[in-house]
């Protein structure tokens, strides 16, 4: 898909995340996992077996799903369903997965009820593993799919034709604003991160763009700011992950490195024309991203300009 198809694509997702709740939301779940992957088994409820606590398992990578997705979240609602579902799957779904993930629709994130939970089940169960899958990480399931298929699992025709998007990922508004508001003009003499110059010669990066992820280098540390705590470390870790997966797909469609760049940019900012202090943010944001490896690729060990590592 171009770029504008995906954001057109983006938009029709958070409007269905919107408005989905409860089984319509399973349902949805349903059609996005099993396009995406051929072991899936989505669970129906069968009479008074019902699911047997799972809304979804996985055979090869062995994770059971359990959706939650009520139009009003209360926190002791959010209890008694995990609880529930864990309890329930370990009782009758024993040997049957090694991976609980709880699955949600808040667009607000990863609610502070469900972080507490996942951190004591981790505790009280060694035996298991556990992950929570909101919006973001159904989204980064939704960049993976082709045209038609996307199209299927969001119910809508995805238009071909050029439009103007004035912001990229939503997620990333807050970081924008706060680096606006913190940032100043970068000390020229500030030592770079320890991250090896070799990988902008690695993957070409030359000329402009290669500046400005240098000087973006010297205000990364606003954005491992931005994302210090406990909820927001999960939080950084999916946006890096949404970052992996569309620069893969770029560098797929886009050979030459100042074109991902690019794509890159617009993955932030949309493809509208940004003010100068905000794109100024979004390359501080993609000089953080290029420091941890999440886009582009680290060159290997031993590797230098003009050396031939294959002869």
């Amino acid at each position: 898909m171009r770029y504008e198809q995906r954001a057109y694509a983006h938009v029709k997702f958070l409007e269905l995340m919107a408005e989905l709740y409860e089984n319509d939301f399973e349902d949805f779940f349903h059609r996005l996992m099993c396009s995406r992957y051929p072991d899936f088994l989505d669970v129906r409820t069968a009479g008074s077996l019902g699911d047997m606590s799972a809304d979804g398992l996985t055979l090869h990578s062995r994770r059971l799903y359990a959706c939650y997705a009520p139009q009003t979240v209360k926190p002791y609602k959010i209890r008694e369903k995990f609880a529930g579902d864990l309890a329930g799957a370990i009782a009758k779904r024993g040997g049957q997965f090694d991976t609980f993930v709880f699955v949600h629709n808040d667009r607000r994130g990863l609610h502070p009820e469900v972080t507490g939970l996942l951190s004591a089940a981790a505790s009280n169960t060694p035996s298991l593993r556990f992950e929570q899958m909101g919006v973001r990480r159904l989204w980064q399931e939704c960049l993976r799919l082709d045209l038609m298929t996307a199209e299927d699992v969001l119910r809508c025709e995805i238009p071909i034709k050029e439009m103007t998007f004035g912001i990229g990922m939503d997620d990333l508004e807050p970081l924008l604003k706060q680096l606006q508001e913190r940032r100043r003009e970068p000390d020229p003499f500030m030592s770079l991160p320890d991250v090896p110059i070799e990988k902008l010669d690695f993957n070409q990066i030359e000329g402009e763009e290669r500046e400005d992820l240098l000087r973006g280098m010297r205000q990364s540390h606003l954005v491992d700011a931005f994302y210090q705590g406990t909820m927001r470390e999960l939080e950084h870790d999916e946006v890096a992950e949404g970052f992996r997966v569309y620069y893969q797909q770029m560098r797929r469609e886009w050979p030459d490195p100042e074109d991902v760049l690019w794509q890159l940019r617009m993955y932030v900012l949309g493809n509208a024309q940004p003010r100068p202090k905000v794109l100024r943010a979004a390359l501080v944001v993609l000089a953080h991203f290029f420091e941890r490896c999440d886009i582009f690729e680290a060159p290997p060990a031993g590797w230098q300009p003009g050396l031939d590592m294959s002869a």
